[in-house]
């Protein structure tokens, strides 16, 4: 349980609370101890009684954040939850539906699922209730319908903790022979609907009994199990509520090679290059590596084996050299205290230095992003002359002065060219007007592009994962576009974005784009979410000479310089 948990618990018992009418005052209450929360400089290690008083919490308030670290609930919360159907607290999660109108909804037509409410919108029932009308009605179906379609999904970056647990229960429970992380996690999937375990064990029987009794981390689906197949579900250990889809593959030890290959490979990737001819002739290998030798290919690793065009390389015998952590020499996507961020320009500095990079990029929100405290032109000024100071301070590593410009509904961005010029680097991206066809998008993004002081083009498509749809774009337009005018194509590294998705890596690197991974940090600890994007990035065959941020300090600021000639002239 984390900080952030406590604050969601505390933001869920606050919405109910709205939606049952209660004192507003005890709202308050819960509002300000989010608040005092957010502002608190305290790690996750470090949440106590004293510590969570201290933050501003009040001592009724701490008592109930304790209760959240230990239960993952508290008592309020719980009775809560009890006097309110389970389907009208999904219906707080559809992006537009506050308390007061999901209220509306329960209380004025009695809908209590969100089938119900499907139904009701597809018969015109919620258009007529006060506040709605024909639009939210409409954008409560598509909700609806990405909700289901995300329904028992997580993100990697949940799910590979997650799996990590599964294996260590596998190990303590089974004792198994040698076992692996397969399936999904194993290829770094943006988002994960099944976690899998491929065990060697000596008693499958034995082995599968073990597992099953006297584990109270699971749950067996009984009916979708088979002998070498455990199915069902993983209790997540920080959420009660929350059961996770998960697997057990068991094998015996000469098999356990073929069979992992099997569980972390696609089907197309394993068929294109003969695996299955093969294994008809040959069954026992030492490992995953001799199988490749067998097959007379270069060993690929598990996050390519999709099927695409790993197979043509690998047969080519040129796989390209993934890029690695260690390749990664800064990051240009952050925030801070300027503007939305929880820690200062200093904090988020000293934290990429400690992390051993060259440089560190400060890409504030700007003056259009009223809503994330974007920086007027004073502030701006402001800011360039604490970075000259720290520059000063912490030399060779490099501040670099960088600002997210909103691009506005026609394509512009939002500062007059004279405060762009100002910047080493300007990231471009859409925050608002996200209800657009893929020409205005597209249209959108391409205007952008083709303004000279656009360096870098931030998340794409504007998708939150499991959340929200991104808006439709022509990714070749785009795509080329960037690579007429020298505009990097960020892979935002936030685990909820992971934007460019990396089914178009390939593609942008075949036009000749540079990516930028940047883990669109707004504290420290964000700062470590790059090695989410370096995921998708290798996932799309990239090569460290493809990541602008892998570029040395020198390189970089050489690179800047020659673009940012080029494009005020062009």
């Amino acid at each position: 349980m984390s900080k952030k948990e406590i604050i969601k618990g505390f933001r869920l018992a606050a919405t109910l609370m709205e939606l049952h009418q209660e004192n507003p005052f005890k709202i308050r209450g819960y509002q300000n101890a989010i608040a005092a929360l957010e502002r608190a400089e305290i790690a996750d290690d470090d949440l106590t009684a004293a510590s969570l008083i201290a933050s501003g919490l009040t001592d009724n308030m701490a008592g109930k954040a304790l209760s959240l670290l230990r239960s993952g609930t508290f008592q309020e919360l719980e009775e809560l939850k009890a006097k309110t159907p389970p389907g009208v607290i999904e219906m707080l999660s559809i992006k537009g539906l506050g308390a007061k109108k999901v209220q509306a909804i329960w209380q004025e037509l009695g809908i209590t699922t969100l089938y119900e409410l499907a139904e009701a919108c597809q018969a015109g029932k919620i258009a007529t209730l006060k506040g709605f009308g024909e639009k939210t009605q409409a954008r409560i179906l598509e909700q609806i319908a990405f909700l289901q379609s995300n329904q028992g999904k997580i993100l990697y970056a949940e799910a590979e903790t997650l799996a990590a647990h599964l294996l260590k229960a596998v190990q303590e429970k089974v004792a198994p022979l040698k076992a692996e992380l397969t399936g999904q996690v194993a290829r770094c999937w943006e988002v994960i609907d099944c976690l899998q375990v491929t065990a060697a064990v000596s008693n499958v029987e034995l082995a599968f009994e073990n597992w099953v009794h006297n584990n109270p981390l699971v749950e067996t689906d009984l009916v979708a199990c088979s002998p070498f197949v455990w199915r069902g579900w993983l209790l997540d250990p920080h959420n009660a509520h929350r059961l996770i889809a998960a697997q057990i593959h068991w094998t015996s030890l000469e098999n356990f090679p073929v069979v992992t290959l099997k569980n972390t490979a696609s089907p197309l990737h394993l068929s294109a290059l003969g695996f299955l001819e093969l294994i008809k002739k040959q069954t026992a290998f030492e490992s995953v590596e001799s199988i490749y030798q067998a097959l007379g290919v270069p060993f690929v690793p598990a996050e390519l084996r999709e099927g695409s065009f790993e197979v043509l390389l690998a047969k080519q015998q040129s796989l390209p050299t993934l890029v690695t952590w260690n390749d990664l020499k800064g990051t240009l996507h952050n925030h801070s205290t300027y503007s939305d961020g929880k820690d200062s320009l200093r904090q988020m500095a000293q934290a990429a230095h400690l992390m051993g990079l060259q440089y560190f990029g400060i890409a504030d929100h700007s003056v259009s992003a009223y809503y994330a405290n974007g920086l007027t032109i004073e502030q701006i000024k402001q800011q360039h002359r604490e970075i000259d100071q720290l520059n000063r301070e912490l030399a060779p590593f490099r501040i670099l002065k960088g600002i997210e410009a909103d691009i506005l509904a026609d394509g512009s961005l939002d500062y007059p060219e004279e405060i762009l010029a100002t910047f080493d680097y300007v990231v471009a991206s859409v925050h608002s007007g996200l209800k657009m066809d893929i020409s205005k998008a597209t249209q959108r993004l391409i205007k952008a592009i083709e303004n000279p002081y656009t360096t870098i083009l931030g998340h794409p498509t504007g998708r939150l994962l499991l959340r929200r749809e991104g808006y439709p774009i022509d990714y070749e337009a785009v795509i080329s576009a960037c690579a007429a005018h020298q505009v990097a194509i960020e892979i935002n590294a936030n685990p909820w974005r992971l934007d460019l998705d990396w089914r178009w890596v390939r593609r942008a690197i075949e036009a000749g784009c540079l990516l930028c991974i940047n883990p669109d940090a707004h504290e420290t600890e964000g700062l470590y979410h790059m090695r989410y994007g370096l995921l998708m990035a290798r996932k799309g065959g990239a090569e460290s000479r493809h990541i602008l941020n892998a570029f040395s300090l020198e390189q970089l600021q050489d690179w800047l310089s020659r673009r940012k000639r080029i494009g005020q002239k062009g």
